[in-house]
């Protein structure tokens, strides 16, 4: 019984985080093309445009790494100490270092893309694991 409580409060707290997340996505690009259109520009190459046949993976992506964010809360959730919003938070900035950061650096060193667009991708992959983290603190402590 036990497991099946927390298996709805995971997949809860995943669905909320997801369309958190998906919301955020659309914030970020309007944001994007309003405050920082040199670095959309960048997305102008065709490099970025996998075809309309897998479009709509983009639009799940908030989904799947919901779900992924979620079964590492749920993992690691008592390592984190303090105040709900303080265990969320850091549960998204050890996520953004752990996993983050690293493939940041080899998709710098790998493809030719502007040191100000792989930062961008951190910052963006760092404030979606930090929200993902205060919902799952939230939903599920």
């Amino acid at each position: 019984m036990q497991l099946r409580h927390d298996m709805k409060k995971v997949l809860l707290s995943s669905l909320v985080a997801g369309l958190l997340l998906l919301a955020l996505s659309y914030a970020v690009l309007f944001v994007s093309i309003r405050w920082f259109p040199g670095l959309v520009e960048e997305y102008y190459n065709p490099m970025f445009w996998p075809g309309s046949e897998r479009a709509m993976l983009f639009f799940l992506h908030p989904f799947v790494l919901a779900l992924c964010l979620a079964w590492f809360w749920e993992r690691s959730k008592n390592q984190y100490e303090g105040r709900w919003w303080m265990r969320g938070l850091e549960m998204g900035l050890v996520y953004g270092v752990v996993a983050t950061l690293p493939s940041m650096w080899i998709t710098f060193s790998a493809i030719i893309v502007s040191l100000v667009m792989v930062l961008s991708w951190f910052l963006y992959g760092l404030l979606q694991a930090m929200l993902a983290g205060l919902v799952f603190a939230r939903l599920n402590p």
